[in-house]
């Protein structure tokens, strides 16, 4: 049984240690604290947003700091040191405690809620819940809670311990309303669910791997001969078939062009076919067309007569 109290007992002043560092480093905006113990020393890991506020001027606040926890707590050789946050927006005390500074304004609920919840998670976080409980209504109206869910939050079973959670409380005039906060971290992974980089899943995949039968040299041999003989056969075979499709195309007779008739010149008005009754062969005789009148020009024309008894010439005109 003494052993189970030292461990109850060692968490207790863990627990006290980390709301007493709360309550004295508020401003500076403290998100969490580890306490490692060694046999010489006791480390105390603290994360804050504003690291100057901690340490003070030359030291001193964080000198103070450590003597009151060795006096409090009765810690041997108690040592602070600070790290400053990176994501405050992924730290849920940090998140509750400024949704409840926003409703201690008086700004409404729902607004701020949707607001936090998207800033959350685009900064990579696989799920975000936050829960506001208490006087929402306002004075004279009753308590009741208002609920914002995204991604996958799980809330039992060993998964439940990797979720990270904050609580505030804020104090308007209406009353106190209480902020609870869960956030899943960016790169956790699940027990219960499987992902592509698994170690465990590639160590199976080798097993696989070295399951199967090793080839002697002798088979690899067997059957690259095979291959070969495959591919020479395939080789024989196209060069046969191109023989035929040569020889083919050398038999087969050539199409000769067939020679075009010529076309008739001749109009058909001025063509009359005639047959003949001795050698009934058809001529074709050009005729002029009759309905074409024909013209003849008045012209004097000169006419000599000759007389073959007197052999003199005779002239048509009158003597004067």
């Amino acid at each position: 049984m003494a052993i189970e109290r030292k461990f109850v007992k060692d968490s207790l002043t863990r627990y006290k240690v980390s709301e007493f560092l709360r309550g004295e480093l508020e401003r500076a905006g403290f998100s969490g604290a580890e306490i490692q113990r060694t046999p010489v020393v006791t480390r105390i890991a603290v994360e804050v947003t504003h690291p100057g506020r901690v340490i003070g001027k030359r030291g001193k606040s964080i000198k103070e700091l450590t003597e009151k926890i060795h006096k409090k707590f009765n810690m041997d050789n108690p040592q602070i040191s600070v790290i400053e946050c990176a994501e405050p927006l992924l730290k849920p005390v940090l998140v509750a405690k400024r949704a409840c500074m926003y409703i201690e304004r008086g700004k409404k609920i729902r607004p701020v809620m949707h607001r936090l919840l998207s800033e959350i998670m685009s900064k990579g976080a696989i799920g975000v819940e936050i829960v506001a409980s208490g006087k929402l209504a306002g004075k004279g109206g009753r308590a009741r809670t208002f609920r914002v869910v995204i991604g996958f939050v799980p809330k039992a079973g060993e998964p439940a311990r990797l979720v990270n959670i904050g609580h505030y409380t804020a104090y308007p005039k209406a009353g106190a309303i209480g902020v609870t906060v869960r956030i899943v971290p960016p790169g956790t992974r699940f027990p219960d669910k499987t992902y592509g980089d698994d170690p465990v899943e590639e160590k199976k995949k080798t097993i696989k791997a070295l399951d199967k039968p090793i080839e002697k040299p002798s088979q690899v041999t067997a059957v690259k001969s095979k291959e070969a003989a495959t591919t020479t056969k395939k080789k024989i075979v196209v060069k046969k078939v191109k023989k035929k499709v040569a020889e083919k195309k050398v038999s087969a007779p050539t199409k000769q062009p067939k020679k075009k008739k010529p076309k008739k010149d001749l109009d058909d008005k001025y063509v009359v076919k005639i047959k003949n009754a001795d050698t009934d062969d058809k001529k074709s005789v050009k005729t002029k067309d009759e309905s074409k009148p024909t013209v003849v020009k008045d012209e004097k024309v000169n006419v000599k007569s000759v007389d073959t008894k007197d052999s003199k010439p005779v002239s048509d005109k009158k003597e004067e």
